[in-house]
């Protein structure tokens, strides 16, 4: 039994980031993925991350295009933003608000972990978000 309650609340932890989206839509095919570089890649410091997107178009921020948004990097992150409000900016949430598809990085040695969310014209994650899978990297 304590195994099914631990299991229920891992699934409401996982699903809550969705139920509290944003207001723009997300076309129902859209994808976020990091092209580069690969999960469990050991690299060297500066790093160039290359940004993927299908189903889903490049705007920079504060055009309010249908069908579009601008990436933002997670680094390091523990716990997603609240995806009802604007993606913080700061060491480890990294706006591309000029629609960049791509950045070089200095990080320091060890591992890290590297996530897209794609952000509204006004930051705000797309409903349901448009969230890549969770890269982990060591940097030598």
């Amino acid at each position: 039994m304590k195994f099914v309650k631990t299991l229920m609340i891992t699934a409401a932890i996982a699903v809550s980031p969705l139920l509290m989206a944003g207001e723009t839509p997300a076309p129902e095919a859209a994808k976020a993925y990091i092209i580069s570089p690969a999960d469990g890649a050991t690299v060297t410091s500066p790093v160039t991350v290359q940004f993927g997107l299908s189903g889903i178009g490049v705007a920079p921020a504060g055009v309010e295009k249908a069908k579009t948004g601008h990436h933002h990097l997670l680094i390091d992150v523990a716990e997603l933003p609240a995806m009802d409000s604007p993606i913080p900016a700061d060491d480890h949430h990294k706006h591309f608000g000029g629609g960049q598809t791509e950045v070089t990085i200095e990080l320091a040695p060890g591992k890290h972990t590297l996530q897209l969310l794609l952000g509204d014209h006004h930051h705000i994650p797309h409903n349901p978000p448009v969230l890549s899978e969770l890269v982990t990297i060591t940097v030598n």
